[in-house]
């Protein structure tokens, strides 16, 4: 019988029309396009492939699966993933490539519609109203960028080809790079927050960031100023952002990331608040990065099944 292989939360359907879909042909797949139920039988599963970080595969959820042997990631992030449970249970998690294009263009994308108000005269426009209230340039205004990592790099050079002042904050690394690359670098947090007219976060999730925009620092920032956040929404100290934002400091935010996905309404007040424009975590979510990343999950697991049937 063909092994199982269950890809999770693809909440779009999009993975099935994939070329490199054709990889698992000789599997037998399930995809969920909705979280898992509590009643559903996985106890033939023997494969995971979960979409980046979308889904917590925890200790309980894992032990569903009694006959799961592997875990093929989308990407290289495994915060979501319980390893001491993975590692107790012999089960194995490879890793797969991602690449920063898609999430720095979509933080831009975000910045420029924040800035010009570009979602807000839509929505006017297609209501019968012509035009509706000013936005503003970037030029000449100070883009903050908190992680000078990979995303975070191409963050700064769309920002300094637009004429933006670009300031950087982060560790030893990011302060190198912002020498190299002619950057300003900011000694505190306190100073990238104060300074930024635009601050993306740009920081990979862990326990020494989880919580690390706090109250004390949105406080900081101008009452006019973007905080921008397509990261990770366990960045910000849960509840801080909606009470600075009603504080009004900063003036407004751009976010793609939520403590609760898929976001609502109800457990999301952010998302009723008009200051915040807001995308549903389509960083990664379009098309060359879905080819990416699956096909290089897809020919991992492919890979480990076909070393465990020649031993």
């Amino acid at each position: 019988m063909a092994r199982h292989v269950a890809i999770l939360d693809d909440f779009t359907d999009s993975v099935r029309g994939l070329k490199c879909f054709e990889l698992l042909s000789n599997f037998r797949v399930s995809v969920f396009t909705e979280r898992i139920s509590p009643g559903a039988d996985l106890s033939d599963i023997e494969a995971l492939i979960p979409i980046r970080e979308r889904t917590e595969l925890t200790r309980d959820f894992l032990a569903r699966m009694p006959n799961l042997k592997v875990i093929s990631q989308t990407g290289r992030a495994g915060n979501h993933i319980d390893l001491k449970a993975c590692a107790e249970r012999k089960i194995d998690v490879l890793s797969g490539i991602g690449s920063p294009s898609a999430p720095a263009e979509l933080t831009w994308a975000l910045i420029l519609d924040a800035s010009r108000k570009v979602s807000d005269q839509v929505q006017a426009l297609k209501g019968g109203q012509w035009q509706r209230g000013l936005g503003r340039t970037v030029r000449g205004r100070t883009l903050g960028i908190w992680g000078l990592g990979n995303i975070g790099s191409l963050v700064a050079h769309f920002g300094q080809t637009f004429g933006m002042k670009v300031l950087i904050h982060g560790r030893e690394a990011s302060r190198l790079a912002a020498e190299k690359s002619g950057y300003a670098f900011a000694a505190t947090p306190e100073a990238l927050f104060a300074q930024s007219d635009v601050l993306s976060v740009h920081l990979k999730l862990s326990d020494a960031t989880r919580g690390i925009v706090m109250p004390s620092l949105l406080k900081l920032m101008k009452s006019d100023a973007l905080f921008v956040n397509t990261s990770r929404a366990g960045l910000v100290v849960p509840g801080a952002l909606e009470t600075a934002l009603r504080d009004g400091r900063p003036g407004s935010a751009a976010l793609d990331v939520f403590e609760a996905e898929p976001a609502t309404r109800e457990n999301s007040p952010l998302l009723s608040m008009e200051n915040v424009l807001a995308t549903p975590h389509l960083g990664y979510v379009e098309r060359d990065s879905y080819e990416l990343y699956f096909e290089s999950a897809f020919s991992n697991l492919v890979q480990y099944f076909q070393r465990a049937d020649v031993k």
